[in-house]
């Protein structure tokens, strides 16, 4: 009778957690008024578009004044790792915040200090352009280290509302124009 019971209770258990699973966020802010305002957008893993890290721009080096290609004239390499995302549609737009690991470490010629490192996101949808910014961010390896790791987070990534399924989120050093 007990087995009977407990496996009762662990079926409608398990349903309710997957009904809860399922459901989308429908809820709004109440205003002073007491009616309910537009809906909150739902979070959504599905048809969030992967990020990816371009061949070839996932190493950064900056080298001493004139030197190029020296690896003894190398101030700092960056690398980007590991990536993750988050979207959250809603009517009329899909808005995604990309999430960016990666390490600095001094080289021969640098030591402790601040890097600015080229930082570009770009999302495409085929050969269409969706989403492209660079930006300049600021990492500080610390006095007595010659290495630190860091994350970038972009957090207003705008896409247009349909564009989840097909569109690719591209993440990379660029050393190229802002735009």
């Amino acid at each position: 009778m007990f087995g009977k019971v407990s496996r009762r209770v662990l079926a409608v258990s398990l349903l309710a957690a997957l009904a809860g699973c399922n459901k989308t966020q429908t809820g709004g802010a109440i205003e002073s008024g007491g009616s309910a305002s537009a809906a909150t957008p739902a979070v959504i893993q599905s048809s969030c578009p992967q990020i990816t890290l371009r061949d070839g721009t996932s190493s950064y080096r900056t080298y001493a004044k004139g030197a190029k290609n020296d690896p003894t004239k190398v101030v700092y390499q960056a690398s980007l790792a590991d990536t993750t995302r988050q979207c959250v549609q809603s009517e009329d737009s899909l808005k995604v915040t990309v999430v960016v690991q990666g390490r600095v470490v001094a080289g021969p010629a640098g030591g402790p200090g601040k890097v600015t490192l080229p930082i570009r996101v770009a999302a495409t949808d085929g050969e269409k352009t969706l989403y492209s910014e660079l930006t300049q961010f600021p990492v500080e390896v610390p006095q007595g280290s010659a290495s630190t790791q860091f994350v970038f987070t972009k957090a207003d990534v705008t896409l247009p509302a349909g564009a989840g399924a097909e569109a690719k989120v591209f993440v990379g050093f660029d050393e190229g124009p802002t735009q």
